[in-house]
């Protein structure tokens, strides 16, 4: 086994999966795990009776909701910076 990978088995929704991950990333696996069982905890509190795929649907799509505004604000946060660079662009030509 490389030095750089790590063998280690998550839970998510009571089940078990083996993973090989690099060793700095385990703390951050770990913690991606745990929050999806903390979500689909939630879900199950809120809506009893559901089935278990039920709950781990609706965590994955809030986590993906989540992931595309960040991505989105990314992304207005880029274009607001080609924005001012053009505009300083344009100041320091229209000024010769």
């Amino acid at each position: 086994m490389s030095d750089s990978k790590l063998s280690i088995k998550i839970s998510i929704a009571d089940r078990y999966y083996p993973l090989r991950i690099a060793r700095e990333d385990e703390e951050m696996v770990r913690a991606a795990a745990q929050r999806i069982n903390q979500r689909i905890e939630q879900f199950n509190v809120k809506y009893s009776g559901q089935d278990t795929q039920d709950a781990l649907a609706m965590a994955s799509l809030q986590f993906v909701m989540s992931l595309l505004k960040h991505e989105k604000a990314d992304d207005i946060h880029k274009i607001s910076t080609e924005i001012a660079s053009l505009n300083n662009f344009l100041g320091e030509y229209l000024e010769r």
